[in-house]
């Protein structure tokens, strides 16, 4: 009973150490939104090519508010949307007597960034590529400090509109977009 009393403390402290820890675990929607269809935001840049017209085929950013400005029919909403819907709604405005049959097609050319902070060697803005985990993203910002939590990130993510945070290990992948925070070690 003695040593029943003197375990108490201890696991008493521990209880409260883990929970001033702000664990966190990514959430199911985390690792669901890495199979669903990619949808655009501001910061993306897309490739539009309009079948035998050259004059409308280019490379087009979504700005701030989520349009792209599109010559002939004007600002074309793309926020939330997938090229292949973007690529819909392009070729319907087109047939609305600018183009008989258009062949509309839309690739994303460069995806926005991912953001790294916390202790690497260099914190910011970075080109995401598809495939990118955290590992990689971590290499690109000049590799782990000498201080860094080396097992697991933070990642915050916009999911459907909803801003999540969420600890993953760092062979995750990433998406445009995320915000990768890598935590100072305790030991």
């Amino acid at each position: 009973m003695k040593n029943k009393a003197k375990f108490l403390p201890v696991l008493a402290a521990f209880v409260v150490a883990s929970g001033c820890s702000g664990y966190r675990p990514a959430p199911a929607a985390f690792h669901e939104a890495l199979y669903q269809p990619y949808v655009l935001d501001a910061g993306d840049t897309l490739r539009i090519t309009v079948f035998d017209q050259d004059n409308l085929s280019n490379t087009y950013n979504v700005d701030q508010s989520g349009y792209i400005a599109f010559p002939l029919v004007g600002s074309v909403p793309a926020r939330g949307k997938t090229s292949k819907q973007v690529e819909q709604s392009i070729a319907s405005m087109l047939r609305q007597g600018y183009l008989r049959d258009p062949d509309v097609t839309v690739e994303v050319d460069r995806y926005r960034p991912v953001f790294i902070m916390g202790e690497v060697g260099a914190p910011g803005q970075y080109s995401y590529v598809p495939g990118m985990t955290v590992q990689k993203a971590v290499a690109a910002a000049g590799g782990f400090s000498p201080r860094a939590n080396q097992g697991n990130v933070d990642i915050t993510r916009d999911i459907n509109g909803k801003v999540l945070t969420g600890r993953v290990v760092t062979t995750d992948p990433l998406l445009p977009g995320d915000t990768v925070y890598v935590r100072e070690r305790l030991f």
